[in-house]
Order: structure tokens, then C-alpha cells, then sequence
């Protein structure tokens, strides 16, 4: 069974096996979370990001995948890039997030990564409501059938801690 725990701070200065990011599709850094990976973990993630561009991911990595690369700088042995949907009032997009969260301990799992660190996808830019966002996150991994022991949501503020630990009771 995985341990999921909850810590408010900065996903760049985690500890973990894996960090996850949330990435947009062109792999190639960006605002946000995404920006802020890059920017820490060094330029060996951006070379890793180009190399996969330029060999299975020509078009960009699709909403609700994953794929890793080296961690670089960061105090993890890999990054895990997903991209998360932006949300819409129109269309129901839940699978697509839930997928984000699913992907990415897939890959972990191939990896042999034990310990990952989420941030809360898709709810910055994107725009995904908090509160949904967290009970995806957290419904998605208690339910996934993964080899990895402990999840942490690293959650930048405290209404998006409360969100998380809302839905982990």
C-alpha cells in the first residue's frame, strides 16, 4: 500500500526517487511548476527534454502521459514529466487529469522509483478548480496498483494544502 503524505513548500528542494512535473507538451520548459524544475534541476534536463523531441516525442508529449528524464541538479534521480489538462467548463477533462497521476506512477514503476513527489497538476495556469484537483490527485493514486511506497503532494500554499488534506480525511 502506498503512503501518501502532504507538504507545504517548494517541489524543487524535495527529496525523492522521482519529482513530477508539470510540464506542457512541448517538453521544453515553461512557467510555473514546469519553469521552476528547469530552472533548479540544471540544463541536463532540458538536454534530455530535446533529445526525447527529437526521437519519440516530435509532436510534443499528449495530455494525461509521462515520460522521465534525468533530475539534474535536483535531489532526485529522475524528473517524470506530465502534462496536465487545462480545464474547461465545457467538457469534462477528469479522465485526462486522472491520467496524469496514473502515467506518471506507471513510469515510476519501470523505473524502480520508490518515492515520488506530485505537485498539484494542472491547478495553476491551467486552471483546474483546487478543491477537484485534489480529489482527482488523491482518489487516482489510492486507487492505482503501483510498486512505489510513498507519495508526496509537495502543495505551494496553504488553501492548496487544505484542499489536498481535505480529501485525504
Amino acid at each position: 500500500m502506498t503512503t501518501i503524505t502532504l507538504v507545504r513548500g517548494d517541489i524543487t528542494r524535495q527529496r525523492a526517487d522521482a519529482i513530477v512535473n508539470a510540464a506542457n507538451s512541448s517538453l521544453l520548459g515553461g512557467g510555473g511548476v514546469d519553469g521552476a524544475i528547469h530552472r533548479a534541476g540544471g540544463p541536463a534536463i532540458l538536454a534530455d527534454c530535446r533529445r526525447l523531441r527529437a526521437s519519440r516525442y516530435g509532436k510534443g508529449l499528449a495530455t494525461g502521459r509521462a515520460v522521465a528524464t534525468t533530475a539534474g541538479e535536483l535531489d532526485a534521480r529522475w524528473v517524470i514529466h506530465t502534462v496536465g489538462p487545462v480545464h474547461s467548463g465545457e467538457e469534462d477533462r477528469s479522465a485526462l487529469l486522472a491520467s496524469c497521476y496514473r502515467e506518471s506512477l506507471r513510469v515510476a514503476d519501470e523505473l524502480g522509483a520508490r518515492t515520488v513527489a506530485f505537485p498539484a497538476v494542472s491547478a495553476g495556469i491551467y486552471g483546474w478548480p483546487l478543491d477537484d484537483a485534489a480529489r482527482i490527485a488523491v482518489e487516482t493514486v489510492r486507487a492505482a496498483q503501483t510498486a512505489v511506497e510513498e507519495v508526496t503532494f509537495v502543495l505551494f500554499d496553504e488553501r492548496a494544502y487544505g484542499a489536498f488534506a481535505a480529501w485525504l480525511g
